[in-house]
């Protein structure tokens, strides 16, 4: 196990890194940042040439791999490092220089079981792309398809493990400060990167995702998932199919090629609400490097590493919010956010809906295409401190998506509102979902479950009350309190006591 001196080593040698990039200014003039760690960062930038503007993206990027995927998780946290810092975490391109081939054919090797050269008939040396977790390759299998061939970096998986070790302890450390640091809850936020990492860092996870992720979209055609060469595949080797097309971020090439991009915008936003809101499975990396026009105005993604949930109830209560914002039932969205325990009891409902009001009016008085789905999500999260919303980890990993979906849209149509384009897909959805129909067969599911379980009742009765005659039940056994003392050793001197105490009884029976 990894001591606190080297956590705390790692941890200054960060520091120094951030500090030096301007990182640390935020949280040394931040008034809710514990005193001690106000301190800290008065210390790390002690002497360094501190630049006007931070520069917190380079600061992670020069920190290393893993602290780029922590700076990509960050930037989905507006509510703990500030709305500046968030945004210029978003421009991580996560781009490092390449591993040589030939240790990428050795890696290859290894996780495969076979040398490349009897899967593939042609394999490009020069990649195509260099993350830090992963590079890519175009590649020719040896039935002629065309594939993208997706390669664990090596030691990134210790690189990783060794970071996150130090940033659980760390969180551990601020959370255990109790106030601010504790309603933010650092640790969930590093347990949710470490989750996310650990799927990234296992490629069939990602395959699998992209597979399930091709089954839900079945319905919307113009959203292509590239399929998954499962046989040239494995932990460490991603094989997919290639995607040959332009990507999002180049607007001028898609409309130099004969693309619509308005088209592409609504296919976009389209895709993104299904996903999101009628399966409650979504892709959550949907940037622009990440997304391609192909012809037919269609849109493929990849990069699958991080995906999102968010069950049915949750599904409900977003849409019931998002309605309710809408249309100014201010005190139904405020009664939600009670109901689903996203506010604590104590406070009142009537004071929480005020608030609610304060951020949906200034969007309510805007003409309808100034409207933004991450400025009223932005609104939210500023109230969440004077009512102790706690962090919920999926819709902060929802809200992240959302206003990247609208960001990629409105580069290709500036004109385009997601309320808009989303209106007939979600009004059909809340009615379907919240509508008599809705109640009606939730209570005829709930009701036939409760049927179905009831000769399994029945037998639990039985064996816990069986009928005259048969074995009587065990009597109940009186509960005995178990005294825990603490260290063995102090169990060692307990028995030594009990053993002495027993001696001296028999020998005064005896005597």
């Amino acid at each position: 196990m990894t001591t606190s001196v080297v956590h705390i080593w790692r941890l200054l040698k960060w520091g120094r890194i951030l500090a030096r990039h301007g990182a640390l200014r935020g949280i040394e003039q931040d008034r809710n940042t514990p005193a001690p760690v106000r301190r800290l960062a008065r210390v790390a930038r002690f002497g360094a040439r501190v630049p006007a503007t931070p520069r917190y993206a380079d600061a992670f990027q020069a920190i290393g791999p893993a602290a780029i995927k922590l700076g990509q998780t960050l930037a989905t946290r507006p509510d703990l490092v500030g709305d500046v810092a968030a945004n210029d975490l978003l421009r991580l391109q996560d781009q490092l220089p390449p591993v040589p081939f030939e240790t990428i054919c050795a890696a290859m090797e290894a996780s495969l079981g076979r040398p490349p050269s009897a899967v593939f008939a042609q394999i490009d040396e020069t990649p195509v792309g260099a993350a830090s977790i992963a590079q890519v390759h175009r590649a020719i299998t040896t039935d002629g398809r065309q594939v993208a061939v997706k390669v664990l970096r090596p030691g990134v998986e210790a690189d990783f493990t060794r970071a996150i070790d130090t940033y659980q302890w760390a969180a551990a450390q601020l959370e255990g400060l109790g106030g601010e640091a504790k309603r933010l809850r650092p640790r969930l936020t590093v347990e949710n990167f470490r989750r996310w990492t650990l799927r990234e860092l296992n490629f069939q996870r990602e395959a699998a995702s992209a597979s399930e992720l091709a089954e839900a979209m079945t319905a919307e055609p113009d959203f292509v998932v590239p399929a998954i060469d499962w046989q040239r595949s494995s932990t460490r080797v991603l094989t997919m199919e290639w995607i040959d097309g332009i990507k999002l971020s180049n607007r001028q090439a898609l409309i130099d090629a004969g693309y619509d991009v308005k088209k592409l915008a609504n296919t976009l936003v389209q895709a993104f609400l299904r996903q999101a809101i009628a399966e409650g499975f979504f892709h959550a990396d949907m940037h622009q490097g990440n997304l391609f026009a192909l012809p037919g105005d269609k849109i493929a993604a990849i990069d699958f590493g991080i995906m999102g949930r968010i069950d049915r109830r949750a599904r409900v209560w977003l849409a019931e919010i998002l309605y309710g914002l809408i249309t100014g039932n201010y005190k139904r969205v405020a009664e939600i956010h009670f109901e689903a325990g996203y506010v604590p009891a104590h406070h009142n409902v009537a004071e929480f809906a005020t608030a609610l009001r304060a951020v949906g009016e200034p969007m309510r008085g805007l003409p309808v295409k100034d409207m933004s789905i991450g400025m009223m999500l932005d609104g939210l999260f500023s109230i969440t401190r004077d009512f102790d919303m706690v962090t919920q980890p999926h819709l902060l990993l929802l809200q992240k998506t959302m206003v990247m979906v609208e960001g990629v849209a409105t580069s290709l149509d500036p004109d385009i509102n997601l309320w808009e384009s989303a209106a007939p897909f979600v009004r059909e959805w809340i009615r379907t979902e919240l509508g008599p129909e809705a109640a009606i067969a939730d209570r005829l599911i709930q009701d036939v479950r409760t049927i179905a379980g009831l000769p399994e009742l029945i037998r639990r009765i039985e064996a816990r009350y069986p009928a005259p005659g048969g074995e009587p039940p065990a009597p109940p056994l009186r509960e005995i309190e178990v005294v825990r003392i603490g260290g063995g050793w102090r169990y060692a001197a307990v028995a030594v006591l009990t053993a002495c105490a027993s001696v001296a009884a028999t020998w005064l029976v005896l005597h």
